[in-house]
């Protein structure tokens, strides 16, 4: 009558092994730092592995030129690079976890997860 209930209890094991799973990718995605730069090193954006913008750093001759147009489009080129690098860096670790396995999916579950809310 009960033959199902194993399976179950088996699975619900391995749902909550993975949640934590995820929960300690998400800290650790979010202790790694990835780094952009555009204009020669003038603009510096730091990003995490949760793919967060931790900061960003002008040059201060850049600000002083006057030019918002150019500052503007080294800002987001400095950005994209950062969060390049943040999302290659999180499938390499992703990949670690998993064994190489790619599962379809586990990417934008990932990304979807947030352990803080």
């Amino acid at each position: 009558m009960f033959k199902g209930l194993g399976n179950i209890a088996g699975m619900m094991k391995q749902f909550s092994d993975m949640q934590g799973k995820m929960t300690e990718m998400q800290d650790k995605l979010g202790k790694l730092r990835f780094e952009g730069s555009a204009g020669g090193g003038m603009v510096n954006v730091e990003a995490n592995g949760q793919q967060k913008i931790l900061g960003v750093k002008i040059d201060q001759t850049l600000l002083e030129s006057g030019d918002r147009e150019m500052l503007e489009d080294l800002i987001t080129a400095a950005t994209n690079q950062a969060l390049d690098k943040a999302r290659e860096g999180a499938a390499e670790e992703m990949s670690q976890i998993t064994g190489g396995l790619n599962i379809p999916g586990l990417d934008e579950a990932l990304s979807k997860f947030n352990p803080n809310s």
